[in-house]
């Protein structure tokens, strides 16, 4: 009988705080919104979902370099689209493949932006590397958080000399 109220009480907490964004409940604890998560934007509430962004690492040219999302305050029935925008000294179509907005996050509130890059079409003289920078744009039902900009960097792939 203990082992089925545990169970009990671990799935009506795990509820409750599913439902807390839903119903625009308040954190008790701390007393609201994690001002360090809401970055630049101390209006949103605490229900709404706040997205972040950073790169895996850097990118060997010719591999996949990823950029990752994370949502805070998943949807419970669904996931999300999520703007964003590319800047940085690499080029679309010339360093890697078009990167389009939007980006989709799943209901596990994480999303990937892979980063397919190209042979270099420079020339050996032009060997450097080249960066690519993503930024989370707001949008409908979700904020961006304190990391709203990750950077990826394109390494040359360096051939060996015989």
């Amino acid at each position: 009988m203990k082992n089925q109220n545990t169970v009990f009480i671990i799935i009506m907490s795990a509820l409750a705080f599913a439902l807390a964004p839903v119903i625009n409940a308040e954190q008790s604890v701390g007393g609201g919104p994690d001002p360090i998560q809401l970055g630049s934007n101390p209006t949103l509430t605490s229900a709404q979902a706040l997205v972040t962004i950073h790169s895996t690492d850097n990118v060997t040219r010719g591999r996949i370099g990823s950029f990752v999302l994370a949502m805070k305050a998943t949807r419970m029935l669904g996931g999300t689209y999520v703007n964003f925008k590319v800047s940085g000294t690499a080029v679309a179509g010339v360093d890697y493949v078009l990167l389009v907005s939007p980006a989709y996050i799943g209901q596990s509130g994480y999303g990937v932006i892979q980063v397919k890059t190209l042979p270099d079409q420079r020339g050996i003289a032009s060997r450097q590397a080249r960066s690519v920078i993503v930024t989370l744009e707001p949008g409908p039902g979700y904020g961006v958080g304190a990391a709203s900009s990750a950077t990826m960097w394109i390494k040359p792939a360096f051939e060996a000399t015989h």
